[in-house]
């Protein structure tokens, strides 16, 4: 029982820690990245707050991606809530600065960037399931039998297009955010020495059904302990 504890433990933390590494990027004032120039872009044009839109889309797409196939984790449903949550909180207290010049811009949107790789880390190796957006684009590369890059791709374009018309700020940072997060995730998944392709994912039925077990072992050991009582 306390191993997923740890493991729930570990998928919040790396949920707080992407609605950081977002916030930071944001704040960078530099363009920004395409599924939060999609959700800033769509909350001005509606009039709510980024993390609801950020909240709704995630919905949908999960929707979505089930429609298609794919089967959802606790960590995706958690990932659809409370990273939208994380964000309003974070932005609400506006506890992170907002860059004044490119320097410190490009300095806060590398530092975002290496946020949220460290935060996929924690997210990732909690095992209970990818996001909602990696869900959809697994669930098009297995539906359409195009690479993985180019599913994630369209999607990436589609978003950043459709923010850019919403009025989502697209610059520079747009594309260093395309071209850098790779590089980030992979250095520090290097350093930390972890190999995200040998996680296996639970889906949510196979987590209730640890949670189960776990429950039904505790009770059985409990009963032992009474029985051996004089």
């Amino acid at each position: 029982m306390k191993q997923i504890y740890a493991r729930l433990l570990r998928l919040l933390w790396g949920l707080v820690l992407y609605a950081l590494g977002i916030v930071v990027t944001m704040n960078a004032h530099m363009g920004y990245a395409p599924w939060d120039a999609f959700h800033v872009g769509f909350a001005k044009t509606v009039g709510i707050s980024i993390g609801t839109v950020s909240i709704i889309a995630g919905i949908i797409i999960g929707i979505i991606t089930v429609l298609l196939g794919e089967k959802l984790g606790l960590g995706t449903i958690l990932n659809m809530v409370l990273i939208g949550v994380f964000i309003d909180i974070l932005l609400g207290f506006h506890i992170i600065p907002i860059a004044n010049n490119s320097i410190f811009g490009i300095i806060m949107l590398i530092t975002g960037l290496f946020i949220i790789a460290l935060a996929s880390y924690f997210y990732i190796g909690s095992s209970f399931g990818a996001g909602p957006r990696d869900s959809l684009m697994f669930a098009l590369t297995r539906k359409t039998g195009l690479p993985v890059g180019v599913c994630r791709g369209t999607i990436e374009l589609l978003a950043v297009f459709v923010g850019w018309r919403l009025g989502g700020m697209i610059g520079i940072g747009t594309i260093l955010s395309a071209f850098l997060i790779g590089f980030c995730v992979q250095t520090t998944f290097k350093l930390l020495k972890f190999d995200a392709t040998e996680i296996k994912h639970e889906t949510l039925d196979q987590t209730y059904k640890n949670l189960f077990s776990y429950k039904k072992e505790e009770f059985h050991e409990k009963e032992a302990i009474e029985n051996l009582k004089p």
